[in-house]
């Protein structure tokens, strides 16, 4: 009869697969879209005059949601998000998602969470502006929202980022 002897593997070496030229350009495409949700908070929290005047920025008093939300009022589901501009929540939650999207997006850091909660940011936009006035169905926050998925789907966060370290491999929730 034959014996199985049964070692215990006492060292293993994972090879990391090399980079591709696609790998650079999600994570081009993550940094990018990560900045201009990071200008955005920027912009609205201190005013710097593109697209939000110094006296309607968010720390002289202003809300960061007022202007589009207002705007949405003549649109589809005007009403609905008519009655969320201005108030105190929204504008927080906002902002803290444009802070949170736009930071975790630059870093690489969390970039499926991000993805998740850009996406749902982008497609109630979206819907606060229907219809559309120059495509019937897609606009640029239909596009942004299908890049954050691919940036999801991709694991971008690893190239150009702080998600290929250790601890961000390690735990499911920081990819």
């Amino acid at each position: 009869m034959a014996t199985t002897i049964h070692r215990p593997v006492t060292h293993t070496h994972v090879v990391k697969a090399a980079r591709t030229p696609a790998d650079y350009v999600w994570a081009v495409a993550r940094i990018a879209l990560g900045w201009i949700f990071l200008w955005a908070f920027l912009d609205k929290t201190f005013g710097w005059g593109l697209a939000t005047p110094a006296a309607k920025a968010w720390i002289n008093g202003g809300s960061p949601t007022t202007g589009f939300l207002k705007g949405a009022g003549e649109n589809a589901f005007g009403g609905f998000f008519s009655s969320l501009a201005g108030q105190v929540w929204v504008d927080w939650l906002f902002m803290a998602g444009l802070a949170g999207v736009g930071l975790a997006l630059v870093l690489g850091i969390g970039t499926r969470v991000a993805a998740g909660a850009g996406t749902a940011m982008l497609l109630l936009m979206w819907a606060a502006g229907l219809p559309l006035e120059t495509n019937p169905f897609v606009d640029d926050h239909i596009v942004y929202a299908l890049v954050l998925v691919g940036l999801a789907l991709t694991g971008a966060g690893g190239t150009l980022g702080l998600g290929g370290l250790p601890v961000v491999r390690r735990t499911p929730w920081l990819k």
